[in-house]
């Protein structure tokens, strides 16, 4: 069986606004329930603090990514490395801030698309999912799964039981891999916007 319509970004794309954690189902409003079991649990039902490694598109270089998530409020904030930026992306009122401390400055919008969020402890709304087998990364047992991602690349991703992201494969090439796992509370802080910054208009493609 293979995967189609799944909810993974395109690999090259990983390091943008919204993370795979966050994979998508179709409506809108915080989520759509699902009858497919068999399917991963794609969104963390815990509170963790993730470092992964992310392969460029062209696969030639890599870069560190932190990402900390809080299940009560479904927040999630991502740290690419050296970036002097980081986003943190609200669900439950779909919102998304880019904060750039380098330059003081600080933008927000809507989270883009229009699909909801696979809210913890349910499968995915849409895709279709093979199970592969099972791998350890970052000393981290997790299910691997074939779908495909948004553009039509066939993609394999290993999930933990608890919806952690851990690895994408795409093209005989690891994308993204996790480095270390911390499963602890993510405190209110972590996610506030700094205060004294200037608001900017978003950057548009």
């Amino acid at each position: 069986m293979r995967g189609r319509g799944g909810c993974l970004p395109r690999a090259g794309r990983i390091m943008g606004f919204v993370f795979v954690l966050a994979c998508t189902g179709a409506g809108g409003g915080r989520g759509v329930a699902a009858d497919n079991a068999d399917a991963p649990f794609v969104t963390p039902s815990v509170d963790v603090d993730v470092m992964y490694e992310v392969a460029s598109a062209q696969g030639e270089a890599s870069a560190r990514q932190r990402m900390r998530w809080q299940v009560s409020t479904l927040r999630q904030r991502l740290d690419p490395q050296g970036a002097g930026v980081f986003m943190i992306t609200s669900w439950q009122d779909r919102t998304l801030n880019v904060v750039d401390q380098t330059r003081g400055r600080q933008s927000s919008m809507p989270v883009p698309g229009q699909q909801a969020l696979t809210l913890p402890g349910q499968h995915p709304a849409t895709g279709t999912y093979a199970r592969l087998g099972s791998s350890t990364v970052a000393g981290e047992g997790c299910t691997l799964w074939r779908t495909t991602d948004t553009d039509g690349q066939q993609t394999d991703a290993c999930y933990t039981a608890d919806g952690l992201l851990l690895q994408v494969v795409q093209g005989g090439q690891v994308r993204v891999h996790a480095l270390s796992v911390n499963r602890a509370a993510q405190p209110d802080s972590v996610f506030a916007i700094p205060s004294g910054l200037k608001p900017e208009d978003p950057a548009h493609p």
